[in-house]
């Protein structure tokens, strides 16, 4: 990506020069362990995978993900940060940060996700999710059925049925929240917003959409559209 990057910004380089001059200053990738919360023995029903593993797609709105994550501060403990993201642009375009986990935090994100995209029907849609309580309950599922949106659910115990919003939560731990200690919510908050908002959406490139932001990614799928 660094490459990509000076290649864009004008500077003619190799890869390999660029990998003997990260080690020489030593850059490197950021790798931290991940927090795993305690498992839950409960039984939980399957219900049908729509996607199974195939995120393929062709623009935007056609098939987004949904995830919750949790993030520490030292006054409140455990946070929590719902997030939906757009498969084709790999955009981040609903969040929802909250003290509990809720179903309020993950119909905040959905709804959040709907405004941005300025969707008043998601007919033809598939949002993928785990099989949580949240995603489960009666109200997320009565409102995704009122924008007929297909729900997809991901088999217990397999995180790659969802490895796009996954993805996306270890990258922000790895080079935001496991960098910082926040003191407080509103410290965690700000924190996130300017990471996704900011940084992410807008300044990160992923090899995966041709290098390069999600932003550019969108923009280029609404002037083909």
């Amino acid at each position: 990506k660094i490459t990509h990057q000076l290649i864009q910004s004008g500077w003619k380089v190799s890869l390999k020069r660029v990998q003997r001059l990260m080690r020489e200053l030593g850059i490197h990738s950021i790798i931290r362990k991940k927090y795993r919360p305690a498992s839950n023995h409960e039984k939980v029903e399957s219900r049908e995978n729509l996607l199974k593993q195939d995120f393929s797609t062709t623009s935007i709105n056609q098939k987004w993900s949904a995830d919750i994550t949790y993030i520490h501060t030292q006054k409140e403990g455990w946070t929590y940060l719902a997030s939906v993201m757009d498969l084709y642009s790999r955009k981040i375009i609903g969040y929802s940060y909250g003290k509990q986990m809720t179903t309020s935090i993950v119909v905040n994100a959905f709804q959040q996700a709907m405004q941005n995209q300025q969707l008043k029907d998601g007919k033809g849609l598939i949002l993928q999710t785990d099989l949580g309580t949240q995603y489960t309950s009666y109200e997320f599922e009565n409102l995704l059925l009122q924008y007929h949106i297909n729900h997809s659910y991901s088999r217990k115990g397999t995180p790659y049925d969802n490895s796009g919003i996954e993805s996306f939560h270890a990258t922000l731990k790895k080079e935001e929240v496991y960098l910082k200690h926040y003191k407080n919510f509103d410290d965690a908050r700000l924190a996130l917003f300017q990471y996704i908002n900011g940084w992410y959406n807008r300044e990160r490139i992923h090899g995966n959409i041709n290098y390069l932001t999600p932003q550019q990614a969108e923009d280029q799928a609404k002037m083909l559209a």
